[in-house]
């Protein structure tokens, strides 16, 4: 039995791949076709695993692009799919914080991968992984750079939370002398407490999980757990949970048990544990 997951999303496209207890993945830039992104994806994912696509049981789309994808048998929210690979990820997960390229969203699940609510910021890119990549890009320095460069520093004030206003906010304090590295955390803050707000609108968690691309800045992560006040949990498969959620859906439509999956090797559950000021 295989099946695979696709979240194109609109900065990165993840694929995955669930063979019997085992599972597979590739990353890859969406660039400026999401339909091209999720084929390439997959015909890469299934070179990589020695199947051709008459192997593959059933096919689940998810992420923004998910409705370019015409190869695929049903498309899935990337709420649903993000709900369902996070508890895999990390068992017992009642909220998820996803904050991805294009939208940030937080989910409450009933702790068993099922969606109970949510709020979502997909109007606006502040909170979002496109609006570090902005302020990365006024910075001089690439998005990756980020939580490197600002370890450490006290955060500057960035009041805007305009994408648009707060680049023109960067610029002027890069102009009074302000370091980069305060500057870079002040960012860091702006996304975590516009974040952190959103959260607080549904009640707290028990279980947090932490997916998407910008689960990888610690910058951000700490600045989360600052504001929260609880412990975030991230795993080195974070950006990979909307992917793999829509896999383990697939698993379920191809009218398969799911089974217990191995992480992929040298991966470990709740390697990114990160406590707040209660716990």
């Amino acid at each position: 039995m295989h099946t695979v997951g696709l979240d194109v999303g609109s900065i990165m496209t993840k694929a995955v791949l669930l063979s019997d207890d085992a599972w597979q993945s590739v990353v890859m830039p969406t660039g400026y076709s999401p339909r091209e992104a999720g084929e390439q994806a997959l015909e890469r994912l299934l070179r990589e695993c020695g199947l051709n696509r008459g192997d593959i049981n059933v096919i689940i789309g998810t992420g923004y692009g998910r409705v370019a994808l015409s190869f695929i048998d049903k498309a899935v929210t990337e709420i649903t799919c993000h709900a369902r690979g996070a508890h895999y990820l990390v068992e017992g997960t009642d909220m998820v914080i996803d904050i991805g390229g294009q939208d940030s969203k937080v989910i409450l699940t009933d702790g068993a991968g099922n969606v109970t609510n949510f709020v979502m910021n997909d109007k606006c890119a502040a909170g979002t992984g496109r609006f570090l990549q902005v302020m990365a890009t006024a910075l001089g320095c690439d998005v990756s750079e980020l939580a490197g460069l600002a370890r450490g520093a006290e955060p500057a004030q960035i009041s805007s939370m305009c994408t648009v206003f707060a680049e023109s906010e960067v610029i002027s304090l890069l102009a009074q002398g302000v370091g980069k590295d305060r500057i870079i955390a002040g960012i860091h803050r702006s996304v975590a407490t516009r974040v952190a707000a959103m959260a607080e609108r549904l009640g707290r968690g028990n279980r947090i999980t932490f997916t998407g691309g910008v689960a990888k800045n610690e910058g951000v992560r700490e600045c989360l757990v600052r504001e929260l006040g609880l412990a975030i949990i991230t795993v080195p498969e974070s950006h990979l949970a909307g992917a793999l959620g829509a896999a383990l859906i697939a698993r379920g439509k191809a009218g398969t048990t799911p089974a217990p999956l191995l992480l992929p090797s040298g991966a470990g559950k709740y390697q990114g544990i990160m406590k707040g000021k209660n716990n």
